[in-house]
């Protein structure tokens, strides 16, 4: 089937309709959002698909995501008279899609629409308010965008992929030439996104914790910790394009200019997503997916293994960074952003697989492999446990606390 996905359980409450790969998840936009996507070319003919169960299974997906700031693709391609969802299905969908999910909402964009999107929009233009139809964008080409989002981490069917570049090619001749690239220039011995954690090592003295990491940690140590709905919040994408800047030509970042403190943790985040190689390491995708297979009992012993396996440099920024997160999850009184809420932010900003983007169901075990490393951060990192581990680089004070009190069970989850 296309868009099975090979993790997908047969035990997923929403199997007969997860299992044609219509909705993924797909990493953060350049504004630190969640992506989500919906393909049109994965509905089934209507008569294969119960469509009260696919929009249970949207608002199922969402409620993972609504509480943070999200975007949504739509590609419309593929959408026609044979799997296409009655008008009345549309606007009790829309209806049901109430406050809770369209507040969060950042931005909708529209890929390759239609005739059909324009006629939709005159019917529903009456229940549609002002502010909610400032956040639709229509892109008539992918390349439009990839302006706004990663497109490596973008899950695009092979069948839209096709289809724009066909439309490239009848308007080729509208088009002006496109210009030659110009050969990706060697990196900056200021650098700082986008190279290896050993470069960043190399040209900062043989620090380990890269200064991006650092700043952004030691600032929101200080700053942010009680604030609410830190890294569920966007930020200025121009101000974090200027941050970045800033520190690839290694000048100094003062974050108090920005008077946000959703600027450094958007930074962080960015810093981590453009790594060339994820920080847990493209070999250890394939055991961490397995986590779930793993008695519950032994779930955190399973992880310590995993990154005691890391490569040496790895485990040290990892366990610097968890020390972090495990510190802001201990304030999630006021901050509401226990360890499970910071691995949905975080999940797809530390692994992802060599080869394309991670599918909607491999989300649950990545997230759940770093809710453990963040709610157990003084077990899996601990130096005591196993003879001959390796002490790294020791994190800021504060970073070694014992966990504290789980609120509610977490080690049984599927």
């Amino acid at each position: 089937m296309a868009g099975q996905d090979p993790t997908l359980s047969t035990s997923h409450p929403f199997y007969d309709v997860a299992r044609h790969g219509i909705l993924q998840v797909a990493g953060d936009d350049r504004f630190g959002r969640c992506v989500v996507t919906f393909s049109c070319c994965r509905l089934p003919p209507s008569h294969e698909l119960n469509h009260q169960r696919l929009l249970e299974y949207l608002k199922y997906t969402l409620d993972q995501y609504v509480e943070n700031d999200y975007t949504i693709v739509y590609f419309h391609y593929g959408l026609n008279s044979r799997n296409k969802p009655s008008l009345s299905w549309l606007q009790s969908a829309y209806k049901e899609f109430d406050r809770k999910y369209k507040k969060n909402l950042k931005a909708l964009y529209v890929v390759h629409p239609t005739s059909f999107i324009k006629v939709l929009w005159t019917i529903f233009k009456p229940l549609i308010s002002h502010k909610f139809g400032k956040k639709v964008t229509y892109f008539s080409y992918l390349s439009e965008l990839r302006e706004h989002l990663q497109s490596d981490q973008l899950l695009i069917p092979p069948e839209v992929l096709r289809y724009d570049e066909k439309l490239r090619n009848l308007h080729k001749g509208l088009q002006p030439p496109p210009s030659k690239k110009p050969p990706p220039r060697p990196p900056l011995p200021t650098q700082q996104f986008g190279v290896s954690l050993q470069y960043l090592k190399d040209k900062n003295q043989g620090e380990i914790i890269p200064p991006v990491l650092r700043s952004t940690v030691s600032y929101l140590r200080e700053r942010g910790l009680r604030t609410e709905g830190l890294f569920r919040r966007s930020a200025s994408a121009q101000t974090v394009r200027q941050v970045q800047k800033l520190y690839d030509q290694g000048r100094p970042v003062n974050f108090d200019d920005y008077g946000d403190v959703h600027v450094p943790a958007v930074v962080l985040k960015t810093f981590l997503r453009e790594l060339p190689q994820p920080l847990l390491t493209f070999e250890a995708y394939e055991q961490i997916l397995g986590i779930t297979s793993v008695e519950s009992s032994l779930r955190v012993t399973r992880c310590r293994q995993i990154v005691q396996s890391l490569p040496e440099h790895n485990y040290a920024v990892l366990r610097y960074l968890m020390g972090f997160l495990h510190a802001v999850s201990r304030e999630s009184i006021f901050n509401k952003m226990n360890s499970s809420n910071l691995a949905c932010v975080f999940g797809l900003n530390l692994i992802w697989p060599s080869q394309g983007a991670s599918s909607l169901s491999a989300l649950v075990p990545l997230n759940l492999f770093t809710e453990l490393l963040i709610e157990y951060y003084g077990k899996v990192f601990s130096t005591q446990e196993a003879p001959g581990s390796r002490a790294p680089d020791a994190p800021d004070a504060g970073e070694q606390g014992s966990p504290a009190p789980r609120q509610r069970a977490r080690m049984d989850r599927p």
